[in-house]
């Protein structure tokens, strides 16, 4: 089920090298990551074949959904792509999605990031939101951990940084193509959401949408498109229905957990008994404190679906958040054992598991958060359920390391090296853990180490300044 992220810090680079604390803001509201384990995996099916067009490693490119109205997606800090729930949303069909981020694709493979890099030691300077972090892997020594960066929606350094030259553009938009021709789909979505936007060259900057901010649009650009999209043999090509009716199920999730009521009964109404309707009443109602007709709604679609390992997390997600914390673990526990790949759906069962508050859990919540951390070692959420179930078995080793783990995570360095150490004096000496937790532990050491710097950098150059002031006076 969705869950928000707000990320607290920032660390720029494959070291620790420098954090900024605050989330950006957009509009005067913090902008959050959602997670759910089911748009995300509807959202790699969408983008994986064009991935592979680019001839890019799937796994190492990276998908975040973020909350925000707006209409806009866009590349950064290497292989991340970063979409706004408002695109999922008034897109038309998937063809609309898949179309922009196969644009988006053509950036990364065209190297258009490469000012990225140039401007990143003005990013002190911007408003920003520092999403997930890689920081354990970093501390670890993998050569492929990583930091993945965005920039406030409607900030002035956001698209400064991020504004692509026409030239860029044209170019994204000739290796979109190929990328749509080369896995048998119609480039027809593109120029669809391109029409979307409208001309927005001729909308005073403030007012333009943010895509078309970054992304210069305008009629002859979407008539260049038109004219090449028009030649290729995939032009009436439909979409795969599975694909298009995962996407009316991930827009029905999103419309019902993220608008009103009252708005999701209006495009949903009570009247359509169809699967996506029933999915956004059931988070429509879930999220207007109306639990028993959303578990009606829920149990209606398990019944009809039994498979669906995502209608069992998100029953289990509405009587966790209402109180039936013992209630849910069944469901949670059907929706692990109907797809064991799902490291959310773990981590989301652990929580489940540990807030039983009840021991005889404890050990199958260590067990699926051991799988899912294997997977995804940069969760501090499922860090820090880990520390809580270790703490209340009695192992202080893990505790401490996994204490460690979810302090790096979060930007608490001094923690981290705290309870790091005392992690490599508890546990067996030699083994993987003490090993990651030494590594951890002198991360941190030189995290703090730049922190001292830095603040003594800032107090000479505040008396530099006091000095300055004074001679002018």
């Amino acid at each position: 089920m969705i869950n928000y992220i707000v990320p607290r810090i920032l660390i720029v680079a494959l070291i620790i090298s420098s954090t900024f604390s605050n989330v950006a803001y957009a509009q005067g509201r913090p902008l959050a990551i959602l997670r759910d384990a089911e748009i995300e995996q509807i959202i790699r099916e969408l983008t994986d074949p064009i991935f592979e067009a680019a001839g890019l490693e799937v796994d190492a490119v990276k998908t975040y959904l973020l909350n925000d109205n707006s209409i806009n997606a866009f590349v950064m800090g290497g292989q991340n792509v970063f979409i706004h729930s408002g695109l999922l949303l008034k897109a038309e069909n998937a063809n609309q999605v898949i179309g922009v981020i196969a644009h988006e694709t053509g950036h990364i493979s065209g190297g258009h990031l490469s000012r990225f890099d140039a401007g990143i030691s003005q990013l002190a300077t911007y408003s920003l939101l520092g999403v997930l972090l890689g920081a354990a892997a970093m501390a670890a020594g993998s050569a492929d951990a990583g930091m993945a960066l965005m920039m406030g929606g409607q900030h002035v350094g956001y698209r400064s940084l991020l504004r692509f030259s026409r030239t860029q553009e044209s170019s994204a938009d000739q290796a979109a193509l190929k990328f749509l021709d080369a896995t048998g789909q119609s480039g027809r979505g593109l120029i669809e959401f391109f029409e979307i936007l409208g001309d927005q060259e001729l909308v005073p900057e403030k007012y333009q949408d943010p895509y078309a901010g970054t992304h210069p649009i305008n009629s002859t650009r979407i008539e260049r498109i038109r004219d090449t999209v028009q030649e290729s043999p995939y032009y009436d090509a439909e979409t795969n229905p599975e694909i298009e009716a995962k996407f009316k199920l991930l827009q029905a999730k999103l419309f019902g957990y993220l608008k009103p009521l009252h708005a999701t009964l209006v495009r949903y109404p009570v009247e359509d008994k169809s699967l996506v309707a029933r999915y956004a009443r059931t988070f429509g109602y879930q999220q207007a404190d109306k639990i028993d007709i959303a578990l009606s709604e829920i149990n209606g679609l398990i019944d009809d679906y039994p498979d669906n390992p995502f209608f069992y997390e998100t029953k289990g997600q509405i009587l966790f958040e209402n109180g039936n914390v013992v209630e849910s673990i069944d469901a949670y526990s059907t929706a692990v054992e109907l797809l064991p790949s799902s490291t959310l759906l773990r981590m989301s069962y652990a929580k489940s598991l540990i807030s039983a508050e009840d021991d005889q859990y404890l050990q199958e919540a260590i067990d699926n958060l051991q799988i899912a951390l294997n997977e995804e070692p940069t969760s501090s959420f499922g860090w820090k359920q880990a520390s809580m179930a270790y703490h209340r078995l009695g192992d202080s080793a893990m505790t401490h390391y996994a204490t460690a783990q979810h302090f790096l995570l979060t930007g608490d360095v001094k923690g981290a090296m705290i309870n790091a150490k005392k992690a490599v004096d508890l546990l067996p000496k030699d083994s993987p853990n003490w090993y990651k937790a030494q590594d951890i532990m002198l991360a941190s050491q030189a995290g703090m180490e730049r922190i001292d710097e830095r603040k003594q950098e800032e107090k000479e150059n505040e008396k530099k300044e006091e000095q300055k002031n004074r001679n002018r006076g």
